[in-house]
């Protein structure tokens, strides 16, 4: 009989990583795109997952790496057509993390109306804290994010800012893409997004609940 998977090691061995773009009005505006009357969907490999104690990698094809902060939604069970008012049910915990952007890249590829796999989705590309049971963030609409890179303050925003709540999010991917336990949501960045550069600190926290810091590494190959 197999062992069982905790869930306060997800990165381990969840499958997927559904990322939601421009859920914070700001950070559409300072992008110069629309605000989306949907969400915005795109996926990361489960390699992209770093945990706390890893580096950073910075992709060899980009020279403007920019973290973009999020509160990630780690399913606890498996859901199809979740309703909104019972998606709540299948969230076991939350997480902090980073969806790391190759905006150099990613620009090229909304000129050429191309994916934005290259600039997403590349190992390292997730940033991870320690997971935080649900019990823990009773209203995780109501939390306070904030990152700083090397003592600075770049981040900070509210979750109580986001055009779509948590529970649409759920029914909405639920309905595209089967979730299962183990599974992560990164629900959005709050405005502030910029670049980091070879041996920067990232330092990023929810207020009040859990921090984690990385360092940023450019490999060798």
């Amino acid at each position: 009989m197999a062992a069982p998977r905790p869930l306060s090691r997800f990165w381990e061995w969840g499958k997927n990583i559904v990322c939601v773009g421009r859920n914070y009005a700001e950070h559409a505006r300072e992008m110069q795109s629309a605000v989306p009357s949907e969400p915005v969907l795109f996926l990361k490999p489960s390699t992209a997952y770093a945990p706390e104690g890893s580096a950073i990698l910075m992709p060899a094809y980009s020279r403007n790496l920019h973290h973009e902060l999020e509160l990630g939604v780690v399913m606890g069970r498996r859901g199809r057509a979740v309703p909104e008012a019972a998606a709540m049910d299948y969230v076991a915990g939350y997480a902090l993390c980073l969806d790391m952007t190759a905006r150099d890249v990613q620009d090229e590829c909304k000129k050429k109306g191309l994916p934005w796999t290259l600039a997403k989705s590349f190992t390292a590309s997730c940033p991870v804290s320690a997971f935080v049971p649900k019990e823990k963030i009773p209203d995780p609409h109501n939390l306070k994010l904030w990152l700083k890179v090397n003592g600075e303050l770049r981040q900070e925003g509210d979750t109580s800012s986001m055009i779509f709540s948590i529970p649409y999010i759920i029914s909405y991917v639920s309905k595209i893409m089967t979730l299962e336990e183990g599974d992560i949501i990164l629900t959005g960045t709050p405005k502030g997004v910029g670049p980091v550069k070879e041996n920067d600190e990232i330092q990023a926290g929810i207020h009040g609940v859990v921090s984690m810091r990385f360092k940023v590494e450019r490999p060798e190959y």
